[in-house]
């Protein structure tokens, strides 16, 4: 039997045999289908190239309100042997260094690409080939899909059999976009250096040959050191191909280039901080290539509103027309849902392109103040009554190792003086001490919930608003207190098609908001900053031109001048100073209320006023201004405060009649709808 089932076995060599006729058919099929491919794609025409067709930010209306290409689209066209060898060289070795060995796909790069990106659990190397970036530079949109993909392999296969690699080459030195409008080298050579592309030195074509990669990122009129680290690489690159030696890299980098004075766009734009903003999102937060947001089609679905807009360009204008060098930042962004409605970066787009509203060097001052006085109030180690005593004080700190002896403005002291009066005065004495009693790291915990990126140090003069914070910052800060202590990340770009209208991007479906204050310490904090707009609040003398109710503060140091604010609305903040650290006079530190009460009414006009939301847990109760302890029917001077309920005061005034009244603590009314009659109301009630 066992011999009967051994000799019932196929000898290896039949099996052999099989395995080598199912190889050689199959590699005949794979040939001829090969083939068959191959023919198709060499008999198949490229599809005509249109990359000129303009990209559009959309408002929040849906109306097209500016484009992303430059006024002129700047092109020359050059041969091959019109273009430095430099700058061939430089290209090739920091963008396709197997240019000439492939057929279009650098099979090693990408598998050397994804161990690199697969190792750092991200794409930091890319592996697409000059043929490839023509491919989608010419023909494609900016789809992140297989569907993307497989096109690009297959224009790419094509232009490889149409074209010579000198010709792939120079197509794509014509084609790519080294920002400002500039495509092509020639284009690019000419508005950098005012000269001819084949006249570059090895350093102009270094600096040249880097920013393609990202064209205002790289660019030397916007980054001069991401320009010269990025000509640095090449140089290696250069280099360890033993296209230059070391000794020509070094006296390259270190050569003084000479770079044309850079084109200033003619025609009237609107919202072009704004554009910039968006223009650093799409490319640098969402990924999505220069040249395609220049020139691809894509409409750029954002959260701008043109009417808001319109009156924070309005409003700065206004204040800074007759103020030389004098430079302001506004943005202002709905609380309710973090969209940013309106972005101002500066003065004059057409003099200066820097984007204040993201400047991290500028102090906030006491605008800063209400993120500690929140961390007090929520801490429950103090209220709006706890009182302090506003005179000359050394403050010992850091166990008594350090002092610090702040002013304040004008040298100017209060006395005994509660929270309410503190922030509607501005005071740093009060201010000092309040950081002393609840802790500095406490107060940069809360800010940094609150959505402060920047570093806060945790000393004493912390609470004057020492450490610097953007605008952005701050406005987004604010916007907590104004949500009821709900925290939403600001947004700006909703949505993103091509000119097929296909979605290449959607922003996040906003998640639940996280609650990172106490709702009631929201709202008892709103209530005295409201006092700044008020008789004795340092922004008392533009309350008449705010017609609704609005809570904020100013800030003021030698350099910078502040408003942030907010109503239900709108979370604004408004900074105003020099560059380069000049001092601000009297009338210049006086202009960042003004373009607040501006912005914010005309931001509003067809808004009705609304008041703020109560929320549970906040009681009022009538007090002795005196005192600060609940006010019976013979203090002469009292007035209805609000507090977190359980921190409210329980003892009875016994300073003014013959004794104490039996009261109970009153519950929060609503307030009315218009700030102005609100305020006499409140007064007339008093009385």
């Amino acid at each position: 039997m066992h011999k009967l089932v051994r000799s019932q076995r196929k000898p290896p060599r039949s099996r052999l045999l099989r395995l080598m006729k199912y190889t050689l058919y199959s590699g005949l099929f794979g040939a001829a289908f090969l083939g068959i491919v191959l023919l198709y794609l060499s008999q198949t025409s490229l599809p005509p190239a249109d990359s000129a067709k303009n990209s559009q930010l959309i408002d929040l209306n849906g109306q097209a309100v500016t484009v992303f290409s430059s006024s002129e689209r700047n092109r020359k066209y050059v041969d091959l042997d019109e273009i430095s060898p430099w700058l061939i060289k430089a290209t090739l070795a920091v963008e396709d260094r197997k240019f000439y060995d492939h057929y279009g796909f650098d099979i090693k790069g990408m598998l050397r690409a994804l161990l690199v990106n697969l190792k750092e659990m991200d794409k930091v190397q890319g592996a697409s080939t000059l043929s490839q970036q023509l491919a989608r530079n010419l023909y494609l949109s900016h789809e992140r899909t297989w569907s993307r993909k497989l096109k690009e392999a297959k224009l790419t296969a094509q232009l490889e059999m149409k074209y010579s690699k000198d010709e792939i080459l120079n197509m794509y030195l014509n084609e790519i976009y080294y920002g400002r409008g500039a495509y092509g080298i020639e284009a690019a050579s000419q508005m950098y250096f005012g000269k001819s592309a084949k006249d570059l030195d090895l350093a102009e074509s270094s600096i040249l040959a880097g920013i393609p990669k990202g064209p205002t990122y790289y660019s030397p009129y916007n980054h001069m050191k991401n320009a010269k680290d990025r000509q640095k690489i090449i140089l290696a690159a250069m280099v360890e191909t033993g296209l230059i030696t070391q000794e020509q890299a070094d006296e390259a980098y270190n050569q003084l280039l000479s770079f044309q004075s850079p084109q200033q766009r003619t025609r009237t734009e609107e919202a072009p901080y704004f554009r910039d903003y968006i223009r650093n999102i799409v490319v640098h937060e969402l990924g999505f290539e220069e040249s395609m947001l220049e020139h691809g089609g894509l409409r750029i679905y954002t959260t701008l509103d043109m009417d808001a807009q319109r009156a924070a360009e309005a409003a700065v204008a206004s204040e800074l027309q007759n103020s030389p060098d004098l430079e302001a930042a506004l943005v202002s962004i709905d609380p309710r849902n973090g969209y940013v409605k309106a972005l101002v970066g500066g003065a004059n787009y057409r003099v200066s392109q820097y984007n204040h509203v993201f400047a991290t060097t500028r102090q906030p001052g006491s605008s800063f103040k209400p993120i500690m006085y929140l961390a007090a109030l929520e801490s429950k180690k103090m209220t709006a009554v706890s009182t302090f005593n506003s005179q000359p004080t050394l403050f010992h700190y850091d166990d008594n190792r350090k002092t610090y002896s702040p002013k304040n403005y004008g040298d100017k002291y209060l006395g005994e003086i509660d929270m309410r009066k503190a922030i509607a005065a501005s005071d740093n004495i009060y201010a000092v001490n309040t950081i002393l009693t609840v802790g500095a790291e406490q107060v940069i915990q809360l800010g940094k919930k609150m959505g402060i990126t920047s570093p806060l140090e945790p000393v004493p003069s912390l609470a004057l608003g020492t450490s610097p914070i953007s605008p952005f910052e701050m406005a987004a800060a604010f916007s907590v207190i104004s949500n009821q202590g709900r925290k939403v990340t600001p947004v700006a770009v909703l949505k993103i098609t091509n000119e097929e209208g296909h979605t290449l991007y959607k922003a996040p479906q906003m998640k639940e908001q996280e609650q990172v204050i106490e709702p009631a310490a929201a709202y008892v904090l709103t209530q005295l900053m409201e006092s700044v707009f008020e008789i004795g609040g340092t922004g008392n003398r533009v309350s008449a031109e705010i017609k609704r109710p609005v809570a904020g503060k100013t800030g003021t140091t030698s350099t910078d001048a502040w408003l942030v604010g907010f109503t239900p609305e709108l979370s604004t903040a408004v900074w105003v100073g020099y560059d380069k650290g000049k001092t601000l006079g009297t009338a210049e530190s006086r202009r960042a209320a003004p373009i607040f009460a501006k912005f914010m009414e005309n931001a509003l006009e067809k808004v009705p006023p609304k008041i703020f939301p109560i929320p549970d847990g906040v009681v009022s109760v009538y007090i002795d201004s005196a005192t600060g302890k609940l006010a019976t029917a013979d203090c002469p001077d009292k007035k209805l405060e609000v507090f977190l309920q359980g921190t409210e005061p329980t003892e009875f005034c016994t300073e003014h009649g013959e004794g104490e009244q039996p009261a109970e603590p009153l519950p929060v009314k609503d307030k009315s709808e218009s700030h102005s009659w609100w305020s006499d109301l409140k007064r007339w009630w008093m009385d």
